[in-house]
C-alpha cells in the first residue's frame, strides 16, 4: 500500500503550521506546548504531532485536509482522547473537533433522530435528548467528555449495548470526506441507489463500485467470518456491505478508526428510556463464577449487565466511593444488573432475576438498589474503572495493553479462567471488570514498559492472549478498536482472507494512506510508540515533595494521568470539582491531563528540552487554580496542585518571579504589618493610588482588594476572659491569617461555639502559619521552614492528644496534607495531621452528647475545593440536619477565587466565569431569607464582590443561634 508520510520529519512542524495557518483551516497549534499535549492518548501510545487543527467549521475540515494532502502529511482524527488503543494520537496533523465543531444540528423527536458535528460530547447530546424523553442507547463510561465522533470511530458500545446496541446500531447516516477530498453521504442503499450511484461516475461512483463489487465477490466470507456476535468490533465491518444489510455504507464505517474517511456530520439514533429502573447488585465468590452466570441472566430482559472484581474495588481510595463500596453485598465479585419498566412491574421482575442468580453456582447475596442517589453511587466505582485500574493495590503502574477483548458470553466463564491462568503464567496481575452481559473484558495489567525484558513480556503476553481469544471465537476489540495496540495482531484472529479484504477496504476508501496510518491494516508495531520506553532516560530531577506513592519519581508520579480525560468534563455535576479551568477555555493544556502531559514531556527531555525551566509547563500550570479537585476527583489522584508548587519551585529558583508571588505568597507576614495601621492600609487600597498598588503586586485591576480588619482575632482573643465550665477539655483553634486579620468575627464565631460546647480554647503561642501561600506560589524553601516552626509550636499539645480545629478549610487542608508531605518523616507533623479536626468533625464526631443549636432556616452551601478533596462535606451536612437546617449542597465545583488565583493579573476572566457556573447564579436566585453558608475565606469574598449577597460561615451560623448569655 503506498504511504503519504506515516514518519514525518520533526522538523516539518513549522512548515506544516505555517501552510495551515495560511489555508484558513480554523485555529492551528504547532507550538511545541500544543504537540505534547497531544502526543498521547488514554493508550499506552505516544506520537508527536506536526501540528494540532481545531477547525470552527466545516470549510476549516475541508482545507485542512487540502493542505496536507499538498504537503502529504497524515491526518488523526481526535474527539477527546479517551482512546485506549493508541488511534488517537499520530505523527501528522491532528484534527480536534472536540473544542469547537461540537454543535447540535438537529433532533426531531418524532423521528427519533439527531444530527450532530463530530466534536459533540455525549453528555451534551443526552441533555437535549432528555428534554424530549429519548437518549442514546450507547453509553461509555467516558460519557461525560466522550465525542460521537470518537465513538463512531471505535465502535462504542457501554453498559446499555445489552439493550440498546453498540455505535454502529444507532448510526443513521454520516457525511464524511475522504483524503482526496470527495465528500460523501452515507447511509444504506438499495441495489437501484447502488447502480444509479455508480452510473453517475465520480470519485463518489467508483468508490461505491469498488465497495459493492468487494461485498459481490465476498459474500459467503463477510457472512461467515465477520459479525458473529454483537462484540466483534476488531477489524472492519465489511459485514454492513451485505445486501440483507442493505449495503450500510454508514454502519461499515463505524469503527474504522479514522482510517477510511474524516466525519462531518451524523444523523443518529434516539431511543425512548423504560419508565423506571432498578439496580440489582449480585454477589458471587470471584468473577469466573459471576462470569459462569451471564448467560442464564441475559434471558431476564435486562437494560444493563457490569461485573466488578474484588481487585478493582480495593483500590479504591476515595472516601465517598469507599463507603459505597463497603455497603455491597458480601462477595469477591459482583454483576450490576439494570432492570427497565414500570414501577410496579420492577419488584417482580427483580425478585425474578435475584431467584434466578440464587440458583447460579457461586452466588453469595445481592441487593435491589431502588434509591437513584444509591444507584449513581454504585455506578461510579464501574465508570471510574479504568482509572482505577491503573494502580494496583500495592501500588505497581498498570496499563491498557489487553484492554477490551470480548467472547460471545456463554464462553466468558472459560475464556476467564484461561485468562487468569495467563497471567499467572507470566508472572502479571490485572484487575478485571467489564460488560460482562456481553462478554467484554476490561483489565489493566502491571506490564513493565520501562525495562526491554518487561517489554518482551508485554508483547509475549499479548500474543498469547490473542490466541486465547481466537480460540474462544471472540474479537480482540469489543469497544476500544484496534488502534496499535491490536492491529498487529489480527491475522491471529483473521484468516488471511479477510485480512485481505480489509486491504483492500482501506484503499478503496484511503488510496494514499493518509488518515491515521497504521491502524487496522498495515500495522504499526504493537510495542512501538510506547509512552513508557526503556530507549528513553528521563532528566535527573530532583524534588522537595517526597512524591512516596509515586516511589520519589516525578515522571511516575506525572504518569499516574492515563488520559481517561474526567478532568475534560465540560460542565460541573456528579459531586465533582475537577477541572475548573478546562471548562473555562475548553483547551486541553489548561486541563489535568494536558497539564500532566506536559510534565510528563517535561521529565523526558525530547520534546520539551529545558526541565524545570520550561516555559511551555509553565504557561499551561499558569490557569491551574490549585484547587486540589484533581487529587480526589482524578481516578488515579493525579495532583496537579502539588506538581505546580513542585514546578514553580524550581522555576523560579534564584530568579525573579512574578509579583503576585511576593504580595500575596507573602501575604500573611505582610498582612501582620497591615495589622498595625490597617485604617491606613485600608485607605490607600481604596483611594486613587489603588490601581498603582494593584500593578506593584501584580494583582488583577479588576479586584478589590479585601479590607484589614481594626482589629485582629489574636490580638482580641489574648484580651479576653474564657467562658463556659470547659468540662471536655481544650482545643486548639487554628487562627488562619485569613480569618485573623480580614473576618476575625468568623474566629469568634468559633470561640463561642467550641465554649458552648465545653471546651476551653487555647490559640497556639505566638503567631503560626500553615505556610499555604508560599506551598501554592512554589517558594517551597520558606514553606518548610514556616512548617517546621509550626509544627514544633504545636508538638507539645498536640503529643497531649489535645485537637488542632480550624475554620479555614484551606490552611485544614494544608495541615492534614501538605505539611506532613513537606516535612517528610516528620513524626510531629504526622501527629498534627491526626488530630486535625474541622469543626464539623469535632463536634459531630467527637463530642459525645452535645446538642446544637436548632435554626429553622433555609441554606444553600458552597463546599470549599480543599475541603471536598481532603474530608468532605459529610461531617457538615450531619451537623446541618441536626441543627433543623434545610441545606442545599451546590454541586457548583470551585468558586473560581481559589486563594491568590482570582487575584493575579491575567486571571480575573477566568476566575469569575468558573463562579458563573452554577455558583454565583445560584446565590444570585436564592431568596433573600436563604443564608448562603461558605466556610472558605476564598468563597466569601467571591460571593461578596460578585453578588449582592455575602456568604456565612457554618460557626457564625451556629453562634448566632447560641443562647445570650447574661
Amino acid at each position: 500500500m503506498p504511504a503519504t508520510a506515516q514518519l514525518p520529519d520533526p522538523s516539518d512542524a513549522e512548515t506544516v503550521t505555517e501552510a495551515l495557518g495560511r489555508g484558513n483551516c480554523g485555529e492551528v497549534h504547532g507550538d511545541t506546548g500544543s504537540r505534547a499535549a497531544y502526543s498521547a492518548d488514554a493508550s499506552n501510545y505516544r506520537q508527536i504531532p506536526l501540528a494540532v487543527v481545531f477547525p470552527r467549521e466545516r470549510q476549516h475540515v475541508l482545507n485542512t485536509l487540502a493542505v496536507c494532502r499538498r504537503l502529504g502529511v497524515p491526518i488523526t482524527s481526535r474527539g477527546a482522547g479517551t482512546s485506549t488503543s493508541g488511534q488517537a494520537v499520530g505523527s501528522g496533523v491532528v484534527i480536534d473537533f472536540s473544542r469547537y465543531f461540537n454543535r447540535l444540528l438537529a433532533l426531531d423527536p418524532a423521528d427519533r433522530t439527531a444530527t450532530v458535528q463530530p466534536g459533540i460530547v455525549l453528555d451534551d447530546l443526552q441533555r437535549a435528548a432528555a428534554r424530549h424523553g429519548l437518549l442514546f442507547g450507547a453509553d461509555p463510561s467516558t460519557h461525560s467528555r466522550c465525542t460521537l465522533g470518537g465513538m463512531i470511530g471505535n465502535n462504542a458500545c457501554g453498559s446499555h449495548s445489552v439493550a440498546w446496541g453498540r455505535t454502529a446500531e444507532n448510526v443513521v447516516e454520516l457525511e464524511v470526506v475522504t483524503y482526496r477530498g470527495t465528500v460523501l453521504r452515507l447511509g444504506e442503499m438499495t441495489r437501484a441507489e447502488i447502480d444509479e450511484a455508480v452510473a453517475a461516475g465520480g470519485e463518489r461512483g467508483a468508490l461505491i463500485a469498488s465497495l459493492h463489487r468487494l461485498a459481490e465477490s465476498n459474500l459467503a466470507t463477510l457472512r461467515t467470518e465477520l459479525g458473529r456476535f454483537p462484540r466483534q468490533v476488531s477489524g472492519y465491518a465489511l459485514e454492513q456491505l451485505l445486501p440483507e444489510r442493505r449495503f450500510n455504507l454508514a454502519r461499515a464505517l463505524v469503527g474504522s478508526e479514522g482510517t477510511l474517511a474524516v466525519i462531518l456530520s451524523a444523523t443518529v439514533r434516539l431511543v425512548a428510556p423504560p419508565p423506571a429502573r432498578a439496580l440489582v447488585v449480585l454477589g458471587y465468590r470471584d468473577a469466573c463464577a459471576a462470569a459462569d452466570a451471564v448467560p442464564g441472566l441475559l434471558e431476564h430482559r435486562l437494560l444493563a449487565l457490569e461485573g466488578l472484581d474484588q481487585a478493582l474495588t480495593d483500590i479504591v481510595t476515595r472516601p465517598e466511593t469507599r463507603q459505597a463500596i463497603d455497603t455491597l453485598p458480601r462477595a469477591r465479585a459482583w454483576l450490576f444488573a439494570e432492570l427497565g419498566g414500570t414501577e410496579d412491574g420492577l419488584p417482580a421482575h427483580a425478585a425474578a432475576l435475584t431467584s434466578a442468580a440464587g440458583r447460579s453456582a457461586g452466588f453469595t447475596s445481592s441487593e435491589v438498589v431502588t434509591d437513584p442517589a444509591r444507584a449513581r453511587q454504585l455506578w461510579r466505582i464501574r465508570e471510574d474503572g479504568a482509572g482505577l485500574a491503573t494502580r494496583l493495590p500495592g501500588g505497581a503502574e498498570a496499563w491498557p495493553g489487553w484492554e477490551d477483548a470480548a467472547v460471545p458470553p456463554e464462553q466468558l466463564g472459560s475464556y476467564l479462567r484461561r485468562f487468569t491462568d495467563l497471567l499467572q503464567q507470566h508472572r502479571l496481575q490485572g484487575a478485571v471488570y467489564g460488560h460482562f452481559g456481553e462478554g467484554c473484558l476490561h483489565v489493566r495489567i502491571n506490564f513493565d514498559l520501562a525495562t526491554e525484558h518487561g517489554t518482551a513480556v508485554f508483547r509475549s503476553f499479548v500474543t498469547d492472549a490473542a490466541k486465547l481469544v481466537a480460540a474462544h471465537g471472540g474479537s480482540l476489540s469489543g469497544e476500544h478498536g484496534d488502534g496499535q495496540a491490536r492491529s498487529e495482531l489480527l491475522p491471529l484472529m483473521y484468516k488471511p482472507a479477510v485480512i485481505a479484504l480489509f486491504e483492500q477496504f482501506k484503499a478503496a476508501w484511503d488510496p494514499d494512506n493518509g488518515l491515521n496510518p497504521g491502524m487496522i491494516v498495515d500495522p504499526l508495531p504493537l510495542d512501538g510508540n510506547l509512552r513508557v520506553s526503556p530507549h528513553r532516560t528521563p532528566l535527573p530531577l530532583t524534588t522537595v515533595f517526597p512524591f512516596l506513592a509515586d516511589d520519589g519519581d516525578f515522571a511516575k508520579a506525572t504518569r499516574r494521568c492515563v488520559g481517561v480525560g474526567r478532568c475534560r468534563t465540560a460542565t460541573p455535576g456528579g459531586g465533582g470539582v475537577m477541572c475548573p479551568s478546562y471548562r473555562v477555555t475548553g483547551n486541553e493544556k489548561d486541563s489535568t491531563r494536558g497539564r500532566a502531559r506536559l510534565l510528563y514531556e517535561m521529565t523526558q527531555g525530547e520534546v520539551i528540552t529545558d526541565g524545570w525551566r520550561s516555559t511551555e509547563v509553565r504557561d499551561a500550570l499558569d490557569l491551574c487554580l490549585s484547587c486540589k479537585g484533581c487529587s480526589s476527583d482524578c481516578p488515579v489522584g493525579v495532583d496537579m496542585a502539588t506538581y505546580k508548587s513542585e514546578f514553580l519551585h524550581h522555576h523560579y529558583r534564584r530568579r525573579l518571579r512574578p509579583a503576585s508571588h511576593y504580595s500575596m505568597g507573602w501575604l500573611p507576614l505582610l498582612s501582620r504589618a497591615a495589622a498595625r495601621v490597617p485604617r491606613l492600609v485600608n485607605a490607600v487600597t481604596a483611594s486613587r493610588l489603588a490601581p498603582a498598588v494593584k500593578r506593584l503586586g501584580g494583582i488583577a485591576a479588576e479586584r478589590e482588594v479585601p479590607r484589614f480588619a481594626d482589629r485582629t482575632f489574636l490580638s482580641w482573643f489574648r484580651t479576653r476572659s474564657a467562658r463556659g465550665d470547659g468540662h471536655r477539655g481544650p482545643v486548639v483553634l487554628w487562627v488562619d491569617s485569613f480569618n485573623n486579620h480580614f473576618t476575625p468575627e468568623v474566629l469568634k464565631a468559633g470561640v463561642e461555639v467550641l465554649e458552648q460546647a465545653g471546651y476551653t480554647v487555647q490559640v497556639p503561642d505566638g503567631t503560626q502559619c500553615c505556610g499555604l501561600t508560599w506551598i501554592t506560589t512554589g517558594q517551597l524553601g520558606v514553606a518548610r521552614r514556616i512548617a517546621r516552626r509550626t509544627v514544633t509550636a504545636l508538638a507539645p499539645l498536640t503529643r497531649a492528644g489535645i485537637p488542632v480545629v480550624g475554620l479555614e478549610p484551606s490552611c485544614t487542608a494544608a495541615l492534614r496534607t501538605d505539611l506532613p508531605e513537606l516535612l517528610d518523616g516528620n513524626a510531629a507533623a504526622r501527629t498534627l495531621a491526626q488530630s486535625t479536626r474541622t469543626l464539623s468533625e469535632l463536634l459531630v464526631h467527637h463530642t459525645p452528647g452535645w446538642q446544637p443549636p436548632r435554626i429553622e432556616a433555609q441554606a444553600i452551601s458552597q463546599t470549599h475545593c480543599h475541603q471536598h478533596a481532603t474530608s468532605g462535606f459529610g461531617a457538615d451536612s450531619t451537623l446541618l440536619a441536626a441543627m433543623g437546617v434545610s441545606n442545599s449542597v451546590l454541586d457548583s465545583g470551585c468558586c473560581g477565587l481559589a486563594g491568590n488565583f482570582g487575584f493575579e493579573r491575567g486571571h480575573y476572566d477566568v476566575s469569575v466565569a468558573a463562579g458563573e457556573e452554577v455558583l454565583l447564579p445560584a446565590v444570585r436566585a436564592a431568596a433573600a431569607d436563604t443564608v448562603v453558608l461558605a466556610d472558605g475565606f476564598s468563597c466569601r469574598t467571591q460571593i461578596a464582590q460578585q453578588t449582592e449577597r455575602s456568604g456565612t460561615h457554618l460557626a457564625q451560623l451556629m453562634a448566632r443561634a447560641l443562647p445570650t448569655r447574661s
